[in-house]
């Protein structure tokens, strides 16, 4: 058993103009939050409870997400006043926790298929102090990359570079030893990658290094959100609960729909993610688009990669 925190602050700023009226994290990729998909991903490795570290739209997680009973688990808030830092989080975070338990941190733009259990398992059978779960890429360049020695030891934490020493990188999710997290000053910025895990290598404490070659995506830019859900959409398109689609309506693509839309006769959709409560009027013609939530959509539109909300129409790059 362990407990987790998912830091979900960031501004996402990347993703704009797509996170301009929701977190990155509570962005739908095939019908359900990113964030969703973490927390299905906690319990499933024996994460009984979770606290979300949040600071930006704070106020949205809460009312989606409750105390967590709907997913079998305790979800308790940590809210940043102001942004501390991937370490400031984590400290933050864990004065909400108990001391006598490992500690999965994840990242919250992060879709990974890893088994955390095995993490959680490797790390305790090292009696590490962190264990990083790493990916291997084909090119490390645009990367931090984090080379391990025979035993799965981290031996340094390497900025990005023309000719990296190893393709491993950090895949963004952390099994740490309760004491580690204590030694974080609370209430100060700082970054575990670029300060906590260089300085525990430095000082000879047992960082270790968990490498699974499975799914793994960033979601931080429109294009890689898309294709997180085209790629955990099964077929042309996937419709959640209470959505109605008008039988001749054509949707192709991995289009994601959430629940409790309506889609017109005679629509085209095409590689789009449509949130839920959307009304796609007859006629319309959407693709590569992001449809938030509760969008009303005119008949006989036609958009190619666009942002479309109640309030907002505005270009993507997909």
């Amino acid at each position: 058993m362990a407990v987790g925190i998912l830091l979900v602050g960031g501004f996402g700023t990347r993703l704009k103009p797509l996170t301009d009226e929701s977190p990155k994290p509570m962005l739908p990729v095939a019908g359900l939050p990113v964030t969703e998909h973490q927390i299905l991903a906690a319990k499933k490795a024996g994460v009984h409870t979770l606290v979300l570290a949040t600071s930006y739209l704070a106020e949205i997680f809460t009312p989606y997400f409750g105390d967590g009973a709907k997913w079998g688990m305790k979800i308790l808030y940590a809210v940043e006043k102001e942004p501390l830092g991937t370490g400031g989080a984590i400290r933050n975070a864990a004065e909400l926790l108990g001391r006598d338990e490992p500690v999965v941190v994840f990242n919250g733009d992060v879709l990974s298929r890893h088994s955390i259990a095995d993490q959680i398992k490797f790390h305790t059978d090292n009696k590490a102090d962190v264990t990083l779960h790493l990916i291997d890429v084909e090119d490390a360049r645009a990367f931090g990359c984090v080379p391990t020695d025979a035993d799965g030891r981290v031996t340094a934490f390497l900025e990005k570079m023309d000719n990296p020493v190893t393709n491993s990188i950090n895949a963004g999710c952390y099994v740490f030893s309760p004491v580690v997290i204590d030694k974080i000053p609370l209430g100060t910025v700082v970054s575990v990658e670029r300060e906590t895990f260089p300085a525990l290598v430095a000082s000879g404490r047992s960082v270790f290094g968990y490498k699974e070659q499975s799914y793994w995506l960033d979601v931080g830019t429109p294009a890689a959100l898309f294709k997180g859900s085209r790629d955990l959409v099964e077929g042309d398109f996937q419709a959640m609960a209470g959505t109605t689609i008008a039988p001749d309506a054509v949707i192709t693509g991995g289009t994601s729909i959430g629940a409790r839309c309506t889609i017109g006769a005679g629509v085209h959709i095409d590689d789009c993610i449509i949130g839920d409560d959307v009304t796609i009027g007859e006629g319309a013609r959407l693709s590569h688009s992001f449809i938030a939530h509760g969008t009303a959509v005119a008949a006989g539109v036609q958009k190619s990669a666009h942002y479309l909300s109640q309030k907002l129409d505005l270009p993507i790059i997909v």
